[in-house]
């Protein structure tokens, strides 16, 4: 397997190279290796994909922050985009390329120059966004789910193409096939070629003579699919999951678009989430307190024992290593806090009060620091006065 190089070096930019910087630099890289400018070249092609790859990275400042931390350790497989082609390429970053679909490009290389197939102007599906509910326990193991999603899926009687038979096609006459129409205009400054979609086809380049009757010829139906989703330890609130190509499909089997699993958390009745700490409440007597003792208490992965010090005061905060939320796409997982409640009885027997008035006189039981303190303070007051 051929060792990743180091997306700064990939990007020829230095370790504090500005947003700027690093958008300039993928840019050119983007131009030099285009396929167009190297048609047939497979070293070109993996060279733009990896350096779409670092630019994904390094624009994005919490993924940059993690790969200059832990390198690519730091970076798990939902951290950046799967791509497939350079099709996928221009979707992701149709801004960086100046709109949708890389117009950049077909500014500088002319959009195909007669070279567009069927279905290269076919818009692809829309993206499908679901929400999922989580405890904080399937959080700290991970979990996998299974979805249930309406969508509009591929016709399985034409297998997407809209036709009834294969035969159900001709070329688009107004287009020649091509799936473009362009108008050529003189000026002073010379000639200009306009390319648009063409309005006959809508891009297709095919006209369908023989609709499928299952879709009508839209070479998709309606459908409710079973998706399962793998839930990697440690998301957060608010972070999504692609699914890709399991969104609508597009019409007349143009790509499907994906499914964005965005991750809500479940209100917890016992913990409470900091970033990948979580804090609990412990409840003890008095007795426990002075005297010290074992408590056997809730995580998030079962029970464990705490020790509690002789002598601890109430609001002590006992730290549990490693109880709490695996990091996610790291090594490590955060602590559980333990916030230490006295338990003070609001009724008590008549006993319990004897015992507590002979503990009272007791010179162990008597707050001196606290007395001292007081003293100290009243000095200072009369300094003052």
């Amino acid at each position: 397997m051929t060792q990743k190089r180091d997306y700064y070096d990939v990007l020829g930019v230095s370790r504090n190279a500005s947003q700027e910087e690093i958008k300039s630099a993928y840019r050119k890289l983007a131009l030099k290796f285009h396929p167009d400018r190297n048609p047939g070249d497979k070293a070109a092609e993996e060279n733009f994909k990896e350096a779409a790859e670092a630019y994904e990275v390094l624009s994005d400042p919490d993924k940059r922050r993690r790969y200059d931390q832990f390198g690519f350790n730091g970076l798990g497989s939902q951290d950046f985009a799967d791509f497939h082609n350079i099709h996928d390429i221009f979707r992701h970053f149709g801004d960086i390329f100046g709109g949708f679909g890389g117009s950049i490009f077909d500014e500088i290389f002319g959009a195909g120059r007669g070279q567009a197939r069927h279905g290269s102007h076919r818009a692809t599906g829309s993206d499908l966004k679901v929400t999922i509910d989580l405890s904080l326990e399937e959080i700290a193991t991970g979990v996998e789910k299974t979805l249930k999603i309406k969508r509009w899926g591929k016709c399985k009687t034409c297998q997407g193409t809209g036709a009834a038979s294969n035969n159900g096609f001709t070329a688009c006459t107004t287009c020649h096939g091509t799936g473009e129409v362009r108008q050529v205009s003189r000026s002073m400054f010379g000639q200009f070629v306009n390319i648009a979609v063409c309005p006959q086809c809508q891009g297709e380049g095919m006209i369908i003579n023989d609709p499928c009757k299952a879709c009508s010829g839209e070479g998709r139906v309606r459908e409710e699919a079973t998706v399962a989703v793998q839930i990697p330890a440690g998301v957060s609130e608010g972070n999504y999951i692609p699914l890709r190509g399991e969104g609508n499909a597009g019409r007349r089997g143009a790509p499907a678009g994906d499914v964005l699993v965005v991750i809500r958390e479940k209100e917890h009745p016992v913990f409470t989430r900091d970033e990948d700490d979580v804090y609990i409440d412990l409840t003890i007597s008095y007795a426990d307190a002075v005297l010290g003792t074992e408590v056997e208490i809730p995580t998030l992965t079962g029970h464990a024992l705490l020790k509690i010090e002789p002598g601890t005061p109430s609001n002590t905060i006992l730290r549990m290593r490693e109880k709490g939320i695996p990091h996610l796409n790291g090594y490590g997982r955060g602590d559980q806090l333990v916030r230490v409640h006295i338990y003070v009885p609001k009724k008590v027997s008549s006993k319990d009060k004897e015992l507590l008035k002979q503990m009272a006189k007791s010179s162990g039981f008597k707050p001196t620091e606290l007395k001292r303190e007081h003293n100290i303070f009243a000095k200072v007051v009369n300094v003052f006065s």
